[in-house]
Order: C-alpha cells, then sequence, then structure tokens
C-alpha cells in the first residue's frame, strides 16, 4: 500500500512545512482504512490521496428507502434548523406549497435563521402561470434579507443559439443537477428533486446523515461557491414580480468557466488538505464510514467522479489477479445510457455486474408530448447497442446459464411509479454485503459526465450494519426489477436519427 504522505506530496505538490502533518495523515488514514474489507482497502488509501475524506460514526447515517420517507425528513430537518437551512435542486415544483409553508414557518420561528436555495436557472424559470420560480416569490418579499436563491445557467448555450433554443429545450446543454438538503448540522444526499411524484411515487436514494458539523459545512461551502457564477433571484415592482441580477462583476455569465473551475479545484484542495492535517481525525477511532465527494463538472474540466471510478476498476482489477478474489457490482440509473469509458470499465474488467434501469413506463418522460416522448425509446436504443457491446466482450454467458462475473441487465416497472434511483454498490463476493456506494445526482451517463453539474459521494464502511442496510436496499430495488425486454422493441427510424442528433444529451 502507498503510503498517503508520498501520494499527498507528489500529487498535491503541498509546502514542506505540512511534512510534519503528512506523516501524521498517513498514520491517521492507515489506522482508519484498515478496518475496510481488503477489496476496497488500497483503492480507500490512494482516493484519499486524490479527494476531500469525512469520517463519521455509521450511527449518524440513515438510508432511506421511501420517498415519503425522504419527504418527511425533510421537513423535519426544515423545522429542527435554527441558524441555517441550505436546499439545492434542479428545481422546485410550482404545487409544493407545504415545502413553502414549511420553509415560512421556520423562518418566522427564527430570527436569526437564513435560507439558502440554489437552483437551475433554465428548469426554474420556465415560462407560464405554472413556472416553478413563482411560487418562491411571497417568501422572497417576505423574507429577503434573509432568503438567499441562486440560480445556476449553464454557460455551454450562448449567443445565437442561447436565443434561438425554446425554453425546455435550452436545458439540454447543461443544468444545476446537485441534490443537497440540509440545515445546521445535518443534511440529506440525494438524486431527488423537490417536487410531488419525487415525494409519492418516483423512486430515488436518499443518506440522512446527522450531527455532522464538518460534512454539512463543506456541502454549504460548496453551494456558495457555485451562488458566485449565479444570477441572484430579487422581487421586484416589474410585471412578473422578480429580477434576477448577475452579481460577479469582474466575469460574464457566459464566460466564467475557468473562474468557476479554479474556484471548485481550491474548495477540493482546501479540504483534502484539513481531511489530511485535521486533528480531529486522531480521535476518529470509532468511526467506521468513510465518505469521499466527488464533483463531476465536465463543461469546467472538472472530472473527479470519472477519475474515481477508474480508480477503482484499477484496483479492483489488480487485485483481482493477485488475490483471486470475486466482486460483484451492482449498478442503476434512471436514464441508462452508461457513459463511454465507465461501459469500457464494466465491459473489460471481469467483475460481475448487475444493472437495474427504467423500463419505458418507469422512464419520467413517459407518456410525454412531442420529441421528449421519444425519451423512453431512445434510452431502449442505448440498451440495446450496450447488450450487443456486452455480447461482443464475452460478458454475457452463451450457454443461457448466468454466471457470476456476467453482466445482467434488468428492467425496473412498479404499476404508477417512475424510477429515478442511481448509483452503484460494491460487495467482496456475490454473497457478502456491500462494502462501497455511490450516491448522489449523478447518472453515471454522457449527459452527466460532460454537460450537468453533479456532486456525488463515495461511501466505504467496515459497519456490519450498515453494510446490512446498503444489501436491504439493493434488494428493495431488485424487488421491482425483471428481466429485460429491450431486445423485444422496436426503436423507430426518427428515434434512431434523434439519438444520433443529440444522445450525449440525453
Amino acid at each position: 500500500m502507498l503510503a498517503i504522505a508520498q501520494l499527498s506530496a507528489k500529487r498535491l505538490r503541498l509546502p514542506r512545512s505540512w511534512s510534519y502533518r503528512l506523516h501524521d495523515a498517513q498514520r491517521i488514514h492507515s489506522i482508519t482504512t484498515s478496518r475496510l474489507d481488503p477489496t476496497i482497502r488500497d483503492f480507500a488509501s490512494s482516493l484519499a490521496a486524490k479527494q476531500p475524506c469525512f469520517s463519521l460514526p455509521s450511527q449518524s447515517v440513515r438510508v432511506l428507502s421511501e420517498p415519503a420517507d425522504f419527504y418527511r425528513s425533510l421537513l423535519n430537518i426544515i423545522l429542527r434548523a435554527r441558524k441555517r437551512i441550505f436546499l439545492s435542486s434542479l428545481y422546485i415544483g410550482s404545487s409544493e406549497n407545504e415545502l413553502i409553508d414549511t420553509l415560512d414557518l421556520a423562518l418566522s420561528r427564527n430570527p436569526d435563521l437564513h435560507v439558502y436555495l440554489t437552483l437551475d436557472y433554465n428548469r426554474s424559470t420556465r415560462p407560464g402561470p405554472s413556472s416553478p420560480i413563482l411560487s418562491l416569490l411571497p417568501l422572497l418579499r417576505q423574507y429577503q434579507d434573509r432568503i438567499h436563491i441562486s440560480l445556476f445557467r449553464s454557460p455551454k448555450l450562448k449567443g445565437v443559439m442561447a436565443e434561438m433554443v425554446p425554453p425546455r429545450f435550452n436545458e439540454g446543454w447543461g443544468t444545476w443537477h446537485a441534490k443537497i438538503y440540509g440545515a445546521d448540522d445535518e443534511v440529506i444526499i440525494s438524486g431527488a428533486n423537490l417536487n410531488k411524484s419525487y415525494f409519492t411515487d418516483r423512486q430515488d436514494r436518499y443518506f440522512h446523515f446527522s450531527a455532522q458539523p464538518a460534512l454539512t459545512n463543506y456541502c454549504f461551502s460548496f453551494l456558495r461557491t457555485i451562488s458566485n457564477f449565479s444570477y441572484r433571484l430579487l422581487p421586484s415592482n416589474t410585471t412578473n414580480g422578480h429580477s434576477l441580477e448577475w452579481l460577479n462583476r469582474d466575469i460574464g455569465p457566459w464566460n466564467f468557466q475557468s473562474k468557476a473551475e479554479s474556484a471548485l479545484k481550491k474548495l477540493q484542495y482546501s479540504n483534502l488538505s484539513a481531511s489530511l492535517c485535521s486533528p480531529e481525525l486522531k480521535g476518529a477511532s470509532g468511526n467506521d464510514v468513510l465518505l469521499f465527494p466527488v464533483i463531476q463538472a465536465g463543461q469546467f474540466n472538472i472530472r473527479e467522479e470519472e477519475q474515481s471510478l477508474s480508480l477503482l476498476f484499477e484496483h479492483l482489477n489488480s487485485q483481482r489477479c493477485i488475490e483471486s478474489s470475486n466482486p460483484s457490482m451492482d449498478l442503476t440509473s434512471g436514464y441508462f445510457g452508461l457513459y463511454k469509458p465507465y461501459q469500457d470499465l464494466v465491459l473489460n474488467s471481469s467483475i460481475g455486474c448487475d444493472i437495474i434501469a427504467a423500463s419505458p413506463k418507469a422512464n419520467g418522460f413517459y407518456g410525454s408530448g412531442g420529441l421528449s416522448g421519444l425519451i423512453p425509446e431512445g434510452y431502449t436504443l442505448l440498451e440495446q447497442r450496450f447488450m450487443r457491446a456486452a455480447r461482443a466482450a464475452g460478458r454475457i454467458s452463451s450457454t443461457g446459464k448466468s454466471l457470476n462475473n456476467d453482466v445482467r441487465l434488468k428492467e425496473w416497472e412498479k404499476d404508477g411509479w417512475t424510477y429515478h434511483a442511481k448509483g452503484i454498490w460494491l460487495s467482496p463476493s456475490p454473497d457478502t454485503t456491500p462494502v462501497l456506494t455511490l450516491f448522489g445526482s449523478t447518472n453515471l451517463n454522457s449527459r452527466s459526465s460532460h454537460l450537468d453539474t453533479e456532486l456525488s459521494f463515495i461511501m466505504m464502511t467496515s459497519s456490519e450494519a450498515l453494510r446490512h442496510t446498503l444489501r436491504q436496499e439493493v434488494v428493495g430495488l431488485r424487488h421491482w426489477a425483471v428481466p429485460w425486454k429491450g431486445d423485444e422493441r422496436k426503436v423507430r427510424w426518427r428515434t434512431k436519427a434523434i439519438v444520433g442528433l443529440v444522445g450525449g444529451m440525453l
């Protein structure tokens, strides 16, 4: 195992004055990672040299399984808040009156409380009477000194194209996609947005962390960093009742890519330094969870998720050769069009991989009008291509009998529900419980990798109880999974043409 100090000094070029701290960090992290399963121990050490790392007890982690549980926990977090509430989502639904009323109640009870909302500009300002932004205006007018609303607009779509592309379609060039719901020292990390379906009948994943000031401070700092490259929503006496102000006078709203890249990398570097050098970790002997935040923002040249997954497979493949281990992976995405480098990682390995994708009926665009109604069919086409590639790579058994190291694809379907869950679980073998999971906003597709701004987390644990909970999470998703039927479905020529034109935007 390479020493954390050696990796850090080589890759990060830390000042010489920190050498004694790096030595201490090596001892700290070796204690922490030594409890992990051998399957991921070396990977954890290597990742800790690249990414911020939070060490915490498994008792502070709750894995929620149902949309209703997520909604109740969200409202309770808001009502418990005393100093700050920070919510990050693609959008807040226009009819979420209870959520808005709960924010109102929390603000009225606590004069020191501030609320920070980070949302996507294009998704939140769709025109019409049901525009999501309109539901926020009464709250903004009443508490404008204590509610701070940032609207992020991707700089990818600019110039004449920005004027030509109509609303709704402009989201194809990138969105703010991070889903973070926190207050004071607790936070929920999810892939769910703040809309009724996500609270009732749209399946996702949800991780609630309590009494974790370092983690919540990180999440809050991440959102405040991106707010410097966003519009601020202000009340006004205009016809639509609001105005949008670009606050950063140093750069314009279309040319901030390099500044955003520097700011986000600085955030990660500062938290990496803190995680390596923090004396608090010295007393972390009772902690049995390591949590690594990874940012994927292709338009800002930040690809931490991509680099982390490449590192994971590198370790798994080398370990399998050396130790003859038999790791098993579960992978899911509601929009399964696996990013080509990720597809190569899966197909070029010999690790068994069970995949769950949304069935066409469980796709959020099923039954939509216009071109968006073709999206489920477009994902069927991407699934067909993946399965052909898996057969060509010898990753699907030709005997008809499934083997442990096969790639298997199933589709999730539950009457009246849609599917939005995404992530990865890794187990030392098919018969053991997961020791690692990736969760957050990423869909693991080309869009998440290149266009949207994502925040996800890699969590590793030695806790038997938490590992069992992660296993139950997988079992719960598998319960509604049936054999993939994509080979039986026909894809129309116009869908193929559209996917060929905009496939990376799906």
